[in-house]
């Protein structure tokens, strides 16, 4: 008797651990089982400049969304975003895609507009600053074409 209870606890303690092992993972790697919910909106760019889904969406510093695909259409990137259904964005935005840091991840930055209409659900950003590339900037520097 004594050696099953010593095998259940050392099954419960197991259990516990690998519990505590897959939420550590979970949190670590940014994935949400259970999804925060919010509403999806998209954006046009011409290039997305290494942007990549999951990337953090953020407002003036805070994140607001996620990055949820970025696909081809009609040979332009259509970065579709989902955001906290508790920020409104107005019609007027504009998205850029900005680097953390010099050579960091990339994120897609959402500065607010003036305007009283809101994007709706579904609704697309009119107004988007593609990513700069370190090498394009490096070779109009490197040419003399630098404006």
């Amino acid at each position: 008797m004594r050696r099953w209870d010593i095998e259940i606890t050392v099954g419960i303690f197991m259990v516990i651990g690998i519990l505590a092992l897959a939420y550590v993972s979970v949190k670590i790697g940014g994935l949400e089982v259970f999804g925060k919910g919010g509403y999806e909106i998209y954006a046009i760019f011409s290039n997305t400049g290494g942007l990549k889904k999951g990337a953090s969406v953020m407002i003036a510093g805070v994140e607001v969304g996620k990055v949820k695909d970025i696909v081809l259409e009609e040979y332009q990137a259509k970065v579709i975003m989902e955001i906290s259904s508790d920020v409104k964005i107005q019609e007027d935005a504009i998205a850029s895609i900005k680097t953390k840091g010099f050579i960091g991840e990339k994120y897609l930055e959402i500065s607010p507009g003036g305007s009283d209409q809101l994007i709706p659900p579904g609704g697309r950003i009119m107004e988007t600053l593609p990513s700069v590339s370190l090498e394009e900037m490096i070779s109009k520097y490197a040419f003399g074409k630098v404006e």
